[in-house]
C-alpha cells in the first residue's frame, strides 16, 4: 500500500447547497429537508446546507434559514453555510445558533472572480480576511474555498504559487480548512498529484480539502491522485449534482456515492453507509424528475459473491 495513502478520509456532502443551487426548477423546501435528513442517516458528519447569497441572485437557496431550522440530523453533524461577503455574514450571524461552519471563498483567477462575484481578487480577499476573523471570534469553524485552483476557463493555467499564497492568507486570517476547487473540471491526475504534494507540504496544520468536478470525466481519477499523496479530506455531491454558473457547460461535482464506492473498494474508511448514500441520491433523482449521472445510482454497490458463474 502507498505509505502516503490515508486509511480513513472525511467527506463533506455539498449537494444541498452546491448541488441544488444549479437546478433550474425550484426544489420544494420539504423535499430539501427530507433529503438532508436522509444524508444525516447515511452517516455524514459534515453537510453544506445553505448559502447567505442574496435571494434574487440565487432564488433556489432563498429558503436556507427555514431549511436550517427544520432539518433533523444527528447532533454531531457539522452544518456548513456559504458566506459571500460581509453583508451575508451579518445576515448569517443573526441565526448563528443554526450552523457550525462558515465557508468563505475567492477565485484564483481574476476573470472568474470578477464574473462570479463582480470583485477583483484583492477586493474579495480584503473582505475575506475581515470575515475570517469575525467568524472565528464567534466560535465558528472558518473554512476557505479557492475556486479555479487548477485552471481557469478564461485565463487558462493558474500558477500554483498564486493559489497557495491565497491559501496562506486565509490560514493567517483564521481559516482552519482550505478547499481547492476544480471549478470547471480542468484538473488532471498528474497535476493534482503535484498540486496536493505542494499544498500539504506548505499548509502544515491546516485541513486541506479536495473538491473536484466531473466536467470532463476525470473527477474520480483526480480524487484518487489526491488521496495517493496524502489528502484525507474531500467534498462531493450526491447524484453528481452541481456545477458552476460561469461559464456554461460546467457540470456537476463528483458523485458522492461513486467516491465512497471507490474508497471502500480500496479499503479506505469513510464512516458512511454506501447503501444509505445511494438511497439518498435515488431519492434526489425522484424529486428532480430526471436521471442523474452518477454510476452507483444505476449499478448499486459492488457485490462480491463466492459463487463462480
Amino acid at each position: 500500500m502507498n505509505n502516503l495513502r490515508p486509511s480513513r478520509v472525511t467527506i463533506r456532502e455539498v449537494g444541498p447547497r452546491d448541488g441544488f443551487q444549479n437546478e433550474p426548477e425550484t426544489v420544494p423546501t420539504d423535499d430539501k429537508i427530507r433529503l438532508i435528513n436522509s444524508l444525516g442517516r447515511a452517516g455524514f458528519k459534515r453537510i453544506e446546507i445553505a448559502s447567505f447569497v442574496r435571494p434574487d441572485v440565487i432564488p433556489q437557496l432563498a429558503d436556507g434559514v427555514e431549511v436550517l431550522r427544520r432539518i433533523d440530523v444527528p447532533s454531531d453533524v457539522a452544518k456548513m453555510v456559504l458566506i459571500p461577503n460581509s453583508k451575508g455574514l451579518d445576515n448569517a450571524l443573526v441565526v448563528r445558533d443554526l450552523f457550525d461552519e462558515a465557508a468563505i471563498f475567492v477565485s484564483a483567477s481574476e476573470t472568474h472572480n470578477k464574473k462570479n462575484v463582480n470583485r477583483t481578487v484583492a477586493e474579495s480577499m480584503a473582505d475575506n480576511e475581515v470575515m475570517a476573523r469575525r467568524i472565528t471570534s464567534e466560535g465558528l469553524t472558518c473554512a476557505a474555498v479557492i475556486a479555479t485552483s487548477f485552471g481557469c476557463p478564461y485565463e487558462g493555467h493558474v500558477e500554483l504559487g498564486r493559489v497557495l499564497d491565497l491559501a496562506e492568507r486565509f490560514a493567517a486570517a483564521g481559516a482552519t480548512e482550505i478547499g481547492f476547487g476544480d471549478t470547471t473540471g480542468m484538473a488532471n491526475p498528474a497535476y493534482v498529484s503535484d498540486f496536493f504534494t505542494a499544498a500539504l507540504d506548505r499548509l502544515k496544520g491546516v485541513e486541506v480539502t479536495a473538491h473536484f468536478h466531473n466536467t470532463r470525466g476525470q473527477g474520480l481519477a483526480n480524487a484518487f491522485a489526491a488521496l495517493e499523496v496524502g489528502c484525507a479530506s474531500f467534498e462531493s455531491s450526491f447524484g453528481e449534482l452541481g456545477g458552476c454558473p460561469v461559464p456554461a457547460g460546467s457540470t456537476g461535482n463528483i458523485a458522492t456515492e461513486d467516491l465512497v464506492s471507490m474508497f471502500h473498494e480500496m479499503g479506505v474508511e469513510t464512516g458512511l453507509s454506501l447503501a444509505g448514500v445511494i438511497e439518498s441520491a435515488r431519492e434526489a433523482q425522484a424529486v428532480l424528475g430526471r436521471k442523474l449521472t452518477s454510476h452507483s445510482i444505476t449499478a448499486g454497490p459492488v457485490e462480491w459473491n463466492s459463487t463462480l458463474v
